[in-house]
């Protein structure tokens, strides 16, 4: 087997979004132009988790989430920080505003076939100022749900064909382990 570590990166095709690329035996997707995510963690003052429910074209269904959005998408947005960013999706998609955003890290969500990342930001003190639902055409629903109740929320999502995305483990982790 060769060391696709050594090849040289080939860019098969470039949207406006993505990019496919080839290096070695790899196949795999990146983010065009540089643009990242931010992934926001809100979780209220009385133990409630803020999560969007969105149509995902690539899988054919809905899918449960924590809010996210691009960092940098638009020209306009090119260079934007990743706080400026989440306070930005956070409001577009939720309705909610945070007093303070907090930098948890970069993670990558599928290393073995995207070279995406995303920064984890955890919004502390919120406050609903709207209805939430993302830009136009988005038609995201906002669901706001009890931290002891959301094993059960997810199962139940899961139950009527929901995708539910692999972020939530974030918070479902200790229920998973049995801590």
């Amino acid at each position: 087997m060769t060391d696709s570590s050594q090849a040289p990166e080939q860019v098969v095709w470039t949207g406006r979004f993505i990019t496919t690329k080839v290096r070695g035996t790899w196949e795999y997707v990146s983010r065009s132009r540089g643009i990242r995510a931010a992934v926001i963690l809100a979780v209220d003052e009385h133990d409630h988790v803020i999560l969007v429910e969105q149509y995902r074209v690539p899988l054919g269904r809905s899918c449960i989430e924590l809010p996210a959005g691009l960092i940098g998408d638009h020209d306009h947005l090119a260079g934007e920080d990743d706080l400026v960013a989440a306070a930005r999706e956070l409001e577009e998609e939720t309705g909610y505003q945070a007093q303070r955003l907090e930098v948890i890290g970069e993670f990558w969500s599928s290393p073995g076939m995207v070279s995406e990342s995303y920064t984890l930001i955890r919004a502390h003190g919120l406050t609903q100022v709207g209805a939430g639902g993302g830009t136009e055409g988005e038609n995201i629903t906002v669901h706001r749900i009890p931290l002891t109740e959301l094993p059960a929320f997810v199962a139940a999502r899961r139950a009527l064909g929901d995708a539910i995305d692999t972020k939530l483990l974030v918070i479902l982790g200790q229920h998973i382990l049995g801590l």
